[in-house]
């Protein structure tokens, strides 16, 4: 059974993954939302301007009030800043199942805090809110994005054709991973 919770605080050994904030717009707005190169396989941005970005993380913090919402602002403890979100895009209680979509500024890539930040979230789905099946999807020239999900157990599905267009116009793919509830990571 689903138990929906909403965003609560999660911490790693580098990171807090926590609700956003209202302060929390200039280190969007820096690290990554103002970004061409860092949304570059992401349907949004870059933002125009930095109250495009506050507004949006006011919406989000509107939306906290609903108890099905799950979005993360991965905090850096080191350099005590937003760095990044990661969040329940679309979710299935019937069938138990969410997708999570994520984003880090390129000046954090290659640094493991997407595996670290995801493995939290996955957790705290599968073990907290109850569910079953984990999806993610990554343009498939953002071959990164899918070597996260590898790195977190996560199994390549299918792909899916034709699914939109970039900004430049180009239609896209997508591959589609997944990752089943399993009682025996409750221990670990």
């Amino acid at each position: 059974m689903i138990k929906h919770i909403g965003t609560n605080s999660i911490e790693t050994t580098r990171l807090i993954l926590r609700r956003f904030r209202p302060e929390d717009t200039f280190d969007m707005y820096k690290n990554w939302a103002s970004d061409k190169e860092t949304l570059r396989y992401l349907p949004w941005g870059p933002h125009s301007d930095v109250n495009v970005t506050h507004r949006r993380i006011l919406s989000w913090v509107e939306n906290y009030k609903q108890p099905n919402v799950y979005n993360w602002a991965i905090y850096l403890k080191s350099n005590k800043q937003v760095i990044g979100s990661i969040s329940v895009e679309i979710s299935n209680d019937k069938e138990k199942s969410c997708e999570v979509g994520y984003c880090i500024g390129r000046s954090f890539w290659g640094r493991e805090i997407v595996p670290e930040a995801l493995r939290a979230v996955m957790h705290y789905l599968f073990f907290e809110v109850g569910y079953k099946t984990i999806f993610a999807k990554h343009d498939v020239e953002n071959t990164a994005s899918g070597r996260v999900m590898q790195k977190v157990g996560m199994h390549y599905e299918k792909t899916f054709y034709d699914v939109g267009r970039r900004r430049d116009g180009s239609l896209y793919d997508v591959d589609m991973y997944v990752k089943y509830y399993n009682v025996s990571e409750k221990e670990s």
